[in-house]
């Protein structure tokens, strides 16, 4: 039995890797390359994953987690921010969706329970998809993107009553399903006390004793446990597993710990989020699809255009010009993850059989194959069908901000007005010195213009919004978002319009700073270097140095592009897989028998390519940067700057030769 699970799980691993990484390379998102393999692999296939109860239990682990990590990002007042977006839209659409999807399931022959479930599967979209895609294309913080997300929120929300409902739909009539829904409701508002009450009064104390231990292993340990935790404490109420993550979520999320919790519980998340799409593949029969190929048309019919089109419809319902809501519904025209998890617990629950899912599970694995092409053409569809009431949407935003600002020259630009925008706004304000912000959180804007604040709504990745902020007419602009991409495109414009106009770019750390720069950035200030020259800053001043002195030593650093302050130890540190560090500090001790001993850093390629000393330490003696001719001896340690794979190479070169 072990022997057959573990053999089980290498198949599993070996399958997924390969196609995970050819769909990633398509610059599409991994779940479709799981999927793949469940189809290919599966029982009704190549046979080489069988039936599993510890597979399919591992997989249900993944939607608990799953959960615990949307209950993350689930925050109050990100809730009060989209609530005409989350609760009017998001809410329309899943109960419009939900209605009509199940209707016509019924009226096809489904059983209402069946129906229902069918309805709210194919209401959902794939948060993980759309946001992955809208990411790549620099599109998050557009109205489009911002729309899309409110309305998968929502959805989110959504899911955790149908999640709970599945259950007393295997067992309820049409005449009791009322009452043991309100009982469940009960339930759930009774877990929901409880979960508030111990993260107000235990949670916060728990995690600062856990913190304090000041270990990794064990607090990724804690969080592993709350999550768990929380789902068994729902289960043994009779309610679904991942209505206590989801809960569980809500109220870690509501803590400093928020950000640290989400990095811990993603590779678990990702691995077992793995194995339920795996699972979920593998429930489509291929040798079936003949058979129902016109019902799976109708309903990837239903998916993508019907969908897509009543999303596009109550966008334009609440408000948004014709083109954002066109590009929202083909944004969000697919099924998604929390609808084959629906499907798989109706199965398991008995409420749906394996046959009759089957033309609803193909119909959603293709629209999520079609998404990202589609969402791609979002923008060029919004200009070739609604080319004039888009257009002149922003024409009226960009016509609004012109005429306000048509006596006001010699000001600065700023792009954002959160926290950063704002107190910049202050010193501005405090020289006299104009500016104009730009932003696109209404309750923001109308809050900051009430104050009198020269702010706007505006998008300033648009040029026409930048040309009516008065670009031409600015000292320079400033750039305070924390998001790399959305930065660069409003570079781009910046340089497109003012080639030669100071451009000051903010960044969370050092980690975007030449991308940055190459797309024209005059200046870029990471946030984390310049606090740690703060910090020093403070410090000296209090130890007795000279202010003119601090300020030479910032100055240089500075000047010095950072780069003495860029290079670090990582030690245990996780990177990015993505992004790794190319300033990364890695310590070489040359041993007696090295052929290194002897010869100079330049006979054995140190420095070179990537790679730089950063400092020689010999004896109780460091030096910084030394010469290329410098002759090494043993005992000395060698401080390597460069990229993690480099700064292997490097070292085998000193130790080895």
């Amino acid at each position: 039995m072990t022997h057959d699970l573990l053999r089980d799980m290498m198949v599993l691993l070996t399958l997924s890797l390969p196609t995970a990484w050819a769909v990633r390379r398509l610059h599409l998102p991994p779940l479709l390359g799981y999927l793949i393999v469940g189809l290919v692999a599966g029982p009704h296939a190549l046979g080489w994953i069988p039936a599993s109860d510890v597979i399919a239990f591992m997989a249900e682990v993944g939607v608990v987690f799953l959960l615990f990590t949307i209950g993350l990002e689930i925050s109050i007042p990100r809730l009060l921010t989209l609530r005409r977006e989350v609760f009017g839209l998001g809410t329309a659409q899943v109960l419009l969706s939900t209605t009509l999807f199940g209707v016509a399931s019924w009226l096809l022959g489904l059983p209402w329970e069946g129906a229902l479930v069918v309805g709210g599967a194919l209401a959902m979209s794939s948060t993980a998809l759309v946001v992955r895609q809208l990411r790549d294309q620099l599109e998050m913080q557009s109205r489009h993107g911002r729309v899309a997300l409110a309305v998968l929120l929502s959805q989110d929300l959504a899911a955790v009553p149908f999640l709970v409902a599945i259950p007393l739909l295997a067992g309820g009539t049409a005449d009791s399903l009322a009452g043991v829904l309100g009982i469940a409701l009960l339930k759930g508002v009774a877990a929901l006390v409880v979960m508030w009450a111990l993260g107000r009064w235990m949670l916060r104390p728990l995690l600062h004793a856990v913190a304090s231990a000041h270990s990794a292993e064990i607090f990724t340990l804690a969080v592993v446990l709350l999550a768990l935790a929380a789902a068994w404490g729902t289960g043994l109420a009779g309610l679904s597993l991942a209505l206590g993550a989801f809960l569980a979520g809500m109220m870690l999320g509501e803590t400093e710990y928020r950000h640290q919790v989400e990095a811990d519980i993603r590779p678990f998340r990702d691995v077992l989020l793995a194995i339920f799409f795996i699972t979920v593949g593998a429930q489509l029969n291929p040798v079936a699809l003949p058979g129902v190929w016109k019902a799976t048309a109708v309903i990837l019919f239903g998916l993508v255009v019907g969908k897509g089109l009543l999303i596009a419809l109550l966008t334009r319902l609440v408000g948004y010009e014709p083109g954002v809501a066109l590009r929202t519904g083909v944004v969000l025209a697919q099924g998604g993850e929390f609808g084959f998890a629906l499907l798989t617990l109706a199965v398991g629950q008995q409420v749906l059989s394996a046959e009759q899912t089957q033309p609803v599970l193909a119909a959603m694995l293709f629209s999520m194959l079609l998404a990202p092409f589609l969402i791609r053409q979002n923008g060029p569809l919004a200009d070739r069908f609604c080319a004039v009431s888009y257009l002149q949407g922003r024409a009226v935003t960009s016509r609004q901000i012109t005429e306000a600002l048509r006596d006001v020259s010699g000001h600065v630009v700023i792009c954002g007005f959160g926290r950063i925008g704002q107190n910049l706004a202050a010193f501005l304000r405090q020289e006299d010195i104009p500016y104009v912000g730009l932003d696109l959180d209404a309750t923001l804007i109308r809050e900051a213009w009430e104050a009198g604040e020269q702010v706007f709504f505006g998008d300033s990745t648009h040029r026409e919004v930048l040309e009516a902020a008065g670009i031409s007419r600015a000292r320079a602009v400033v750039v305070t978002f924390d998001d790399a991409q959305t930065s660069t495109r409003i570079i781009h414009a910046c340089r497109a319009l003012q080639p030669s106009l100071p451009v000051v770019v903010r960044t969370h750390d050092d980690s975007h700073m030449e991308e940055l720069e190459l797309a024209g950035a005059s200046v870029v200030v990471p946030e984390s270097v310049e606090a740690s020259m703060m910090l020093a800053t403070h410090l000296l001043q209090r130890l007795g140095v000279a202010p003119e002195e601090v300020l030479r030593l910032v100055e240089a650093a500075r000047h010095d592009h950072y780069r003495r302050l860029r290079g670090v130890f990582h030690g245990d540190e996780p990177r990015s897989v993505e992004h790794p560090d190319p300033h990364q500090l890695h310590t070489v001790v040359i041993p007696a028998e090295s052929p290194a001993v002897g010869r100079t850093l330049a006979d054995f390629g140190v420095p070179g390519g990537p790679v730089t000393v950063f400092a020689v330490r010999r004896g109780d003696i460091r030096g910084e940067e030394p010469s290329p001719g410098m002759t090494l001896r043993a005992g000395d340690a060698v401080v390597l700057q460069g990229p993690a794979e480099d700064l292997a190479q490097a070292e085998q070169r000193l130790v080895h030769g």
